[in-house]
């Protein structure tokens, strides 16, 4: 019936004659009888009973549309109209004990297909009844709006109410002689508000952004400014997504003493419904459905997901398997004691210039439901997580705007070059990424936001190129802290290999070719001669993802809703990879760390849910054991996991530049009994040199204790300074 109320609606085309000319006597009564109908007679009893701990009575759309189209029909065209009789008509059902009950009206769940985009409200639709899906970007404090404010009269004390129904407050014109006043004009008298004898209702701004994931061509966020009062405040917070109803209203602009001719937006909002799914609502259809299971029982599953991320991007088939484990994810747990287990897979992408890093992260926030993308070269903490701003449309309190963390709740954050942003920005992610909440402290306000979310980042090393010689701790700028956030870290590097560069340089021509054939074809008008048809159709089937896109939305969707539950099998297969990597480390190293433990688990339930089975087995373990041990042998150590370390990543400090280190400090005790009034930059590198240590890291070495503190000149010889350790002072 939606479809009806859509085609006979104003917003396309004029309302009906008769809907127009009903009166407010026969709305109450229909009313009436939508609410014996429909059953909610004894809901206003029950709510009348717990007044005012509970002030409203929802009515479905559904039930109002099922008993007559033209009263869905007003809804929509005039619904101050129709709410203020459904009020009147509630009032008739509540007990005469039930003494000052007065219940609000909720419309809820409006029809998808009513609903309105941000960016395509118009002057249409002021007034109307408009539902509107998005993510909140901003909350104000709750705080009392006067309903019904009492003047007194400073002349004659007499006393007045006047209704109050916009954000500016509305005196009294005069003082009326017919209820015993002076009769005075607002020029001759003055009228004080009486603050006690007055009415408040709870009100509260939020800000609503169009969602993320509609965007595309970088097309920016529009905003639609709100307003919801009484037991509609305080329920939203800023990164909830939800769908708001209300009534389309206006407010003039001023400038300065002058009022404009453009006026602003804003939506009195009638209704507020949160979205709790993971994914937005998605549609699937029998035919589809039965394509989702026949693709999941498919042995080969796990080969069509891979290419089917990002063809045009050739070889990364470790990455893109990892990927695509980041898309299913692991399953977030609850335990008895209230603890928080993450099933978030966070990955981290390092290489060198060309590498394809970007476009990776571009693909993967399109295909994703919920994917937000961020540069971290042009993001701060405040855009990731949250900024306190003030209130430019009210009072000029402060109020939360929800970042690029927060807006992704439940979905996919990718975040380019995140080697750019500043360690203090950096920092403010690593609550977000393990207790996948972000706690605000800012400008008097104290919050808690949710930010569910994986994070896919991509790095640049400092030297510009990464050097497998080198620790990958060494090479990003980002700290260590942040780093053994990530579940796993991918080095990518760009070697020269003639065989490899062929086939590299082979795909991205034909890439090139399919561009150049399909536009040629478009502007032809698909005249081409057979052979060329038949070289553009092979092209196309290289570059073609395996899945389309929209059914791969449509599997993650169905796959996410699994929750599989590991064998005994598994759980051994885990168990033992992990004591087997944790006996082989060397004395005083510690090769993986629980962390790493929780990873494969998440890893495995991911596998299982990427073959939608309730059960996490074997092939899923050994999956999570051969994706972990790539990342493992690139970024632990140099090749099996006997000299594997973990502190490589969680402390930035392991055990071979420990090692390094006490031979250092030997170095420097020598060189202090020869001469305890320091050492030269010179004889530090001469004693290295004799000590095995090249000359170009004994120099990266005495240039790293002397700019982190540790040494400190002590005196000058023939015009070079001397050193000392700063701990001997």
């Amino acid at each position: 019936m939606a479809v009806d109320i859509l085609m006979a609606s104003p917003l396309k085309g004029g309302v009906s004659s008769m809907a127009a000319e009903q009166t407010q006597e026969t709305l109450v009564q229909k009313w009436g009888e939508i609410l014996e109908e429909s059953n909610y007679v004894p809901k206003i009893k029950s709510l009348s009973d717990i007044y005012p701990e509970e002030k409203s009575l929802k009515v479905k759309f559904d039930d109002i549309d099922r008993y007559d189209n033209e009263m869905a029909i007003l809804l929509l065209t005039d619904p101050a109209k129709l709410i203020s009789s459904g009020e009147e008509a509630i009032k008739e059902y509540i007990p005469p004990t039930s003494e000052g009950v007065e219940l609000k009206l909720r419309i809820m769940n409006i029809p998808k297909d009513l609903r309105t985009e941000v960016r395509r409200i118009r002057s249409k639709h002021l007034g109307n009844f408009l539902s509107i899906e998005g993510v909140v970007k901003r909350a104000s404090d709750v705080r009392p709006r006067v309903q019904r404010a009492v003047f007194e009269c400073a002349r004659c004390h007499t006393k007045q109410i006047v209704h109050q129904d916009d954000p500016i407050l509305h005196e009294p014109l005069e003082c009326p002689s017919d209820i015993g006043g002076c009769g005075r004009a607002r020029g001759a008298t003055r009228f004080i508000p009486l603050i006690s004898d007055s009415t408040f209702i709870d009100t509260q701004k939020i800000e609503i952004q169009e969602r993320p994931e509609k965007l595309r061509g970088g097309a920016l966020a529009q905003f639609l400014f709100s307003i919801v009062e009484d037991d509609l405040t305080g329920e939203t917070y800023p990164g909830d997504r939800i769908i708001i109803n209300g009534v389309l209203k206006t407010r003039m602009q001023r400038k300065g003493q002058n009022q404009m001719t453009t006026f602003d937006i804003y939506l009195d909002v009638n209704s507020i419904d949160v979205i709790e799914a993971e994914f937005d609502e998605i549609e699937i259809s029998d035919e589809e459905m039965e394509e989702i299971e026949r693709l999941s029982t498919d042995p080969d599953i796990y080969a069509k997901l891979v290419q089917s991320i990002s063809p045009t991007i050739y070889g990364l088939e470790i990455e893109k398997e990892a990927l695509i484990l980041q898309l299913f994810g692991g399953l977030s747990k609850k335990m008895p004691d209230g603890t928080k287990l993450r099933g978030d897979i966070h990955i981290l992408l390092v290489g060198d210039p060309g590498t394809a890093k970007s476009q990776l992260l571009s693909y993967m926030s399109s295909i994703t439901p919920r994917g937000v993308y961020a540069s971290g070269k042009s993001a701060t903490s405040a855009g990731l997580t949250a900024a306190a701003v003030k209130d430019e449309t009210g009072d000029g309190r402060w109020t939360l705007e929800a970042g690029a963390l927060v807006l992704a709740d439940k979905g996919l954050a990718c975040i380019d070059e995140l080697d750019k942003m500043s360690k203090q920005d950096s920092s403010s992610m690593h609550e977000a990424m393990e207790q996948q909440r972000i706690s605000i402290a800012k400008a008097g306000i104290t919050a808690t936001l949710q930010s569910r979310c994986s994070v896919l980042a991509a790095a640049n090393p400092k030297e510009g190129r990464f050097d497998q010689a080198v620790y990958i701790y060494e090479q990003i700028n980002i700290p260590t802290t942040l780093l053994s956030r990530f579940d796993m870290i991918f080095p990518i590097s760009d070697k020269t290999d003639q065989s490899h560069d062929a086939k590299i340089a082979s795909h991205i021509l034909r890439s090139h070719l399919l561009g150049e054939m399909t536009m040629s074809e478009e502007a032809s008008e698909g005249e081409t001669g057979i052979s060329t048809t038949k070289q553009l159709d092979d092209l196309k089937a290289i570059h073609k993802p395996t899945i389309d896109q929209k059914t791969l939305r449509k599997y993650v969707f169905v796959a996410k809703k699994i929750s599989p539950v590991m064998t005994d099998s598994a759980m051994e297969t885990l168990k033992d990879y992990y004591l087997e990597i944790r006996k082989k480390g060397e004395e005083g190293t510690v090769p993986i760390t629980a962390r790493q433990l929780e990873a494969f688990v998440r890893l495995a339930e991911a596998s299982a849910r990427g073959r939608m089975s309730s059960e996490v087995t074997i092939d899923d373990a050994e999956r999570a054991k051969r994706i972990s041990q790539e990342f493992f042998r690139r970024v632990l150590g140099r090749g099996s996991f006997d000299d594997w370390d973990a502190d490589v990543i969680n402390t930035g400090n392991p055990k071979a530049q420990r090692d390094k280190m006490k031979e250092v400090r030997k170095i420097i005790t020598e060189l202090l009994k020869v001469d305890p009034g320091g050492f030269s930059e010179k004889g530090f590198i001469g004693m290295a040199h004799e000590h095995g240590i090249m000359d170009s890291e004994a120099t990266k070495i005495f240039d790293k204790m002397r700019r982190g503190g540790e040494l400190y000149q002590s005196g000058m010889l023939e015009g070079k300074p001397l050193y000392k350790l700063v701990h001997e002072l």
